[in-house]
């Protein structure tokens, strides 16, 4: 090793997560750090029989450190390069990189492909950096480099959009802006043939929900000659699926004017003009909606962030289904959506079963549905499974 680097010593009994490859090392199982040791510096693990554990970044939290390592490296210019090949040979392999209908994909999905507290998307040539952890922002420069090294000619810049992740984070000066190249303030990108524009300058999160993707083809499926609500629309991405698809009527609702904004564009984009949007709250618009469509689409934003919040959520995600089962008409097919990583999938069915009970309609479970591959949960990490969703017909 070229540096030696400090040492956060586990208390006894506190290693078998790490033993598990699981890359969390919460604050409580600390016993004492040899060293000093700053928000984003990279340290190195150890139990509290000095064993070696994992290398990683430190930051003051109940996460203490997010491991990127199990093996003892030096985290220069070559350690990056291979984490990222390997991301990317991962999405080539199943087929998510080089497809001529299809050019948005993540790249980088956290724990999902041994980085924690790093995220990069990918729109038609233009990579979208966020780091949600001090020590991944301090790293996004190499980071850059190797994207640019591993995928040559097929990028064309790097934009980091870090400053909305940190931005409850102390001194870290993040301000968004291109590390490599510079493409503008967005591009027109395409998924399964789909026609769509991203704003990584000004939309929410990277630009773009790509982890909805496999879901919206799987709407198209169900769309053709039916009067489709797409609720919490942002981007208007399952509207542009449904449309393309053959819905006869495709409704949008979001409760921000931007988002409706970008559905406009999106719908106009692809030449749909059986479309209307509405920019309000999704339980209004429900309100004197009985029996008008065929399909609903319910992909609300978290209601919980964190565990002490979970219990408001349930009742959140009761209440909205119980709306919705209420006022489809007969036959009709619902797509709910949770993507609060505390409600797991057990709680999020029995939400909707409690929301058809309420609503007194008998409902049929079609489809169990979750993230897509570019998106992929560590075995040993199950905390990276954080989008679930029901397809469920109602009578």
């Amino acid at each position: 090793m070229s540096k030696e680097r400090t040492r956060i010593i586990l208390g006894s009994g506190k290693d078998q997560s790490l033993k598990r490859f699981h890359p969390w090392v919460f604050s409580g199982a600390i016993k004492k750090i040899n060293g000093i040791v700053n928000d984003g510096d990279i340290v190195d693990v150890y139990s509290n029989k000095d064993e070696y554990l994992g290398t990683g970044h430190y930051q003051d939290g109940s996460i203490a450190v997010r491991v990127f390592s199990f093996e003892q490296i030096e985290p220069d210019a070559a350690f990056w390069e291979s984490k990222i090949q390997k991301a990317i040979d991962y999405r080539r392999q199943v087929g998510l990189l080089g497809q001529a209908h299809t050019n948005i994909c993540r790249l980088i999905f956290a724990e999902g492909d041994g980085l924690p507290g790093l995220i990069v998307d990918f729109y038609n040539g233009t990579a979208v950096l966020q780091a949600h952890s001090i020590g991944m922002y301090r790293n996004r420069n190499e980071i850059a480099q190797a994207l640019k090294k591993v995928l040559g000619d097929d990028l064309q810049a790097v934009y980091d959009k870090s400053s909305e992740a940190l931005h409850k984070q102390e001194n870290t000066g993040a301000a968004n802006g291109f590390l490599l190249g510079n493409t503008g303030s967005g591009t027109e990108a395409i998924e399964n043939n789909h026609r769509f524009l991203i704003d990584w300058e000004n939309g929410q999160k990277t630009g773009f929900f790509i982890d909805q993707r496999d879901n919206r083809a799987l709407l198209a499926k169900y769309s053709k000659g039916k009067k489709v609500l797409n609720t919490f629309c942002y981007t208007g991405g399952f509207s542009v699926y449904a449309g393309m698809a053959g819905a006869t009527e495709v409704h949008s609702v979001d409760s921000s004017k931007k988002a409706i904004e970008l559905t406009d564009q999106n719908m106009n984009l692809n030449g749909l003009t059986n479309h209307a949007s509405f920019a309000m709250d999704t339980f209004e618009f429900l309100k004197d909606k009985n029996d008008l469509y065929d399909v609903i689409v319910l992909d609300p934003p978290a209601f919980a962030k964190h565990v002490n919040a979970r219990h408001n959520a349930v009742m959140g995600y009761k209440r909205l289904n119980a709306e919705a089962i209420s006022k489809i008409r007969p036959g009709g097919i619902l797509f709910t959506f949770s993507c609060s990583q505390v409600v797991d999938r057990y709680l999020f069915t029995g939400a909707v079963t409690a929301a058809a009970i309420i609503a007194g309609r008998n409902v049929r479970i079609l489809h169990h549905l979750t993230q897509p591959s570019d998106h992929p949960i560590n075995i040993f990490h199950p905390e990276g499974e954080y989008l679930k969703g029901l397809v469920v017909y109602v009578e």
